[in-house]
């Protein structure tokens, strides 16, 4: 008995003594490995956090390694921030590391204007690891981008502005022609950048003016409402570089590039009912959950809504969501929506002429053009909806989904390139959908597979709807309606091509 209790305290004694090698360290400079050499936290507009970025550091030696002294740079002044180890701060001290193992550390920056250098306005700092002449360090480097802020007030009782919606309230504030920060408020230049939060609202009987080049953001919930009697002008125009220099782009606030393309980033521009005299030029929106609202009609003859050169990428919900609205548009282009590009509801009177309505969004049951009458009633008619020379196309069977109810239901396809692969047969009687019918489909290409009458779009998943020589598109639009350039401002060819792009070779 006395022999077994001997050798379990010698067990014992060496199992501590085990565990006391793993975790003695060692305290050293140098030798480490990290994830990345600089750390870009791309670009964050004055004064509003970033995201969280990261930086892994490895321990390759065979021995547990405490760093003396782990710290940004500029220390406590530093306007990034770390956490090392679950703890946050900017200095650490004696920070242990295990043999072949390595650390996560997490990086985010909030700095203004003034902290940047005022040459190419970047922010930077180092992480420091360790002390004396073997100190290792990895870079810090952000662009801090200045902006106009536009935001509801906040009053002296604890509560914020609101914008009256029917009978509720939404987060939100009327634009200010002489506001004491941002002066006109209803003429968005392209000096800065805005960034909106709530909704902003287009007072009635004002018009908001947005010149060529402006960009804006909206935040998460955000948007910009356009009141009775009120209009919006947007004035973008053709740029001649990549970089889109004289369009208007409306997008979402997150402007890492992990964000460029993620849709439902903000609300929407939403035309309320009354609304009137609305024109946009060469404007791309892009994230939105709804690229455009219209409810509603002004009542006149005229378009309530004219739509020249624009592009709207990556709505959750619907790229142009009108009821009973009044539309014309040209070279309009739309694509990735999870319901549908185009949906013109409740009635209406629509005209499009070289537009492109694509929707690869990656799920199935999307379609790229609706049109539906509701219940039927003379005042959600459809009085007109036509479509000339384009492009209707998905990567789902259907390109155009037709719903009637009532009496007044006038439609017009002429000469464009509609998806519609009704493999099942299932609407092979049904009138809605008699492409024989010249009446309501003159001289369309029906693509009733993904081969045939292929538009040949360039990348269409990525919102590249150029079209190439073997379009089917290609010289079969009707030259009459082709009296401006396309969208890229090429002049258009005799016989032009369907859509919003003249064909040309890939590279």
């Amino acid at each position: 008995m006395r022999r077994l209790l001997l050798l379990l305290l010698i067990g014992f004694a060496v199992s501590l003594t085990s565990c006391r090698n793993d975790f003695d360290f060692e305290s050293k400079t140098g030798g480490l490995r990290f994830s990345k050499d600089t750390v870009y936290l791309d670009t964050v507009f004055t004064n509003i956090g970033s995201s969280t970025y990261t930086l892994k550091v490895y321990n390759r030696s065979d021995k547990n390694i405490s760093i003396p002294k782990v710290q940004l740079a500029k220390g406590e002044t530093s306007k990034y921030r770390m956490m090392v180890d679950g703890i946050p701060g900017r200095v650490f001290d004696n920070v242990e590391l295990l043999a072949k193992d390595s650390m996560f550390i997490f990086i985010e920056v909030t700095a203004g204007v003034a902290d940047a250098n005022p040459t190419d306005f970047l922010y930077t700092d180092q992480i420091l690891f360790g002390e004396g002449p073997n100190t290792q360090k990895v870079e810090l480097v952000t662009l801090i981008q200045d902006a106009i802020f536009l935001y509801p007030q906040k009053f002296s009782d604890g509560t914020t502005e609101t914008l009256p919606i029917g009978d509720d309230e939404i987060y939100g504030f009327y634009l200010d022609e002489a506001d004491p920060t941002n002066g006109n408020e209803l003429h968005w230049t392209n000096t800065k950048p805005y960034v909106v939060y709530g909704y902003a609202a287009v007072p009635p009987n004002k018009t908001l003016v947005v010149d060529a080049g402006a960009r804006v953001h909206f935040h998460a919930e955000s948007g910009l409402i356009v009141a009775n009697n009120a209009s919006i002008h947007v004035n973008g125009t053709h740029s001649t570089t990549a970089a889109q220099e004289n369009e208007v782009i409306f997008e979402g606030d997150r402007l890492e590039p992990g964000f460029s393309e993620v849709p439902g980033q903000w609300g929407t521009i939403w035309l309320t009912q009354g609304s009137t005299n609305n024109q946009i030029k060469n404007l791309t929106i892009k994230n939105a959950t709804v690229g455009i609202l219209v409810s509603g009609n002004d009542g006149t003859p005229t378009p309530t809504l004219d739509l020249e050169n624009t592009q709207i990428y990556n709505c959750s919900n619907v790229g142009i969501l009108a009821r009973t609205g009044n539309i014309e548009g040209r070279n309009v282009v739309i694509n990735n929506c999870g319901q549908t590009s185009f949906a013109g509801s409740f009635g209406g009177s629509y005209e499009f002429v070289h537009c492109t309505f694509a929707n690869y969004w990656p799920t199935p049951n999307q379609t790229a053009v609706l049109l539906d009458d509701y219940d039927g009633s003379t005042i959600y008619a459809l009085t007109k909806a036509n479509f000339k020379n384009c492009i209707i196309h998905t990567s789902s069977n259907f390109g155009i989904v037709l719903k009637k109810t009532g009496s007044t239901f006038v439609y017009n396809f002429d000469h464009s390139l509609i998806k519609f692969a009704d493999f099942s047969n299932q609407f092979t009687n049904n009138p809605l959908y008699a492409f024989s019918n010249t009446a309501l489909y003159t001289n369309c290409l029906i693509a009733t597979n993904s081969t045939v009458n292929n538009p040949d779009f360039k990348d269409a998943r990525n919102n590249e709807l150029i079209i190439g020589e073997d379009s089917a598109a290609k010289g079969t639009a009707n030259n009459t309606y082709s009296t401006f350039n396309d969208i890229l401002n090429n002049p258009r060819s005799n016989p032009s091509d369907m859509g919003a792009y003249n064909w040309t070779t890939f590279d």
